[in-house]
């Protein structure tokens, strides 16, 4: 067996660091400076226009709430494990956030924050990850499904017909995994998996759909407010509804974190084009959500990631 010094490994692990750091940063640049479709001369005009201390006040404390509750979640769950601080969940997030920006439907999430526990403790860690981002999906659907209920009422997008198939098609699968989830593949099933789930006490379960329902209604307003302040004037729920709708099909898209913005700008310009939004301001909007929900907590999770010790032990 070939050994490895110890001065070797810091150095392989210092380049991860700097291939995951540059790597983030990179895509970053990348899709901001060379998107045709960001107009930033139009963009600053309105901005100066439009700017005022409660606006931004408002936008950065959504952004702060967005990420904080999910740290809150997470550190919610592990206590599974062991109790961490906020401090610690803080790390532990936005590190990960930061190694899963470039991975497909952020993968790379999963295995950043297994590193910072020990080795035997790998597979609880990536389940707890799977719950903590499994709920958020879940309000997701939900609301979404609710919103394109309401929009299509509005615009008749789907026909009857369509939808009828799509409930069908729902409940087939449905009775499928309820007749299958006692079948295992490779010591892995359904049932095991609600087992599992099961096992977490119910006060930690309540807390994480209690704070996932509160992440969900913070980003979704957040998007709204920013519709008001580039002045897009829709009723309430017409705006909430379309909203939900397009998160809920661009989170269904596989795609890589970096490329989050322009999928969910690409569904959005579909959508809010059928109420008469200007694409050049819904695409601004997607772009300022990813800038501000992934690239600042990126940015405070690389210093994270250059500073991290891995505590993985046999």
């Amino acid at each position: 067996m070939i050994s490895v010094s110890d001065k070797t490994k810091q150095f392989l692990v210092l380049i991860i660091k700097l291939l995951i750091v540059g790597g983030a940063f990179y895509f970053i640049y990348n899709q901001l400076a060379n998107n045709d479709k960001l107009d930033w001369g139009k963009f600053i005009t309105l901005l100066k226009e439009k700017q005022s201390f409660g606006n931004i006040a408002l936008i950065l404390f959504l952004t702060f709430l967005n990420r904080f509750l999910e740290i809150l979640k997470w550190q919610n769950l592990v206590k599974v494990i062991r109790s961490i601080s906020v401090g610690e969940a803080s790390k532990q997030v936005l590190a990960a956030l930061t190694a899963g920006l470039f991975t497909p439907n952020g993968i790379g999430e999963y295995a950043g924050k297994a590193l910072f526990f020990e080795k035997s403790q790998a597979k609880k860690i990536v389940f707890l990850n799977l719950i903590c981002n499994g709920i958020q999906m879940v309000l997701t659907i939900l609301f979404g499904i609710f919103g394109l209920f309401y929009f299509n009422a509005n615009f008749n997008v789907i026909t009857p017909t369509t939808v009828g198939i799509l409930f069908g098609a729902l409940t087939v699968l449905l009775l499928i995994l309820f007749f299958t989830k006692g079948i295992s593949i490779k010591g892995y099933s359904l049932e095991k998996l609600i087992h599992k789930i099961n096992e977490i006490p119910k006060p930690i379960h309540r807390q994480n759909i209690l704070l996932a329902v509160g992440r969900y209604l913070v980003f979704s307003h957040q998007y709204y407010f920013l519709f008001l302040i580039f002045e897009v004037d829709l009723p309430y729920w017409l705006l909430m509804a379309t909203i939900t709708s397009v998160y809920f099909l661009a989170s269904s898209l596989p795609t890589f974190q970096f490329l989050d913005f322009a999928v969910k700008g690409s569904v959005a310009v579909y959508f809010f084009g059928l109420l008469g939004v200007n694409e050049w301001v819904v695409v601004f909007i997607s772009t300022l959500m990813w800038f501000l929900n992934t690239v600042i907590p990126v940015t405070v999770g690389s210093y994270f990631v250059l500073n991290f010790k891995a505590q993985w032990k046999s």
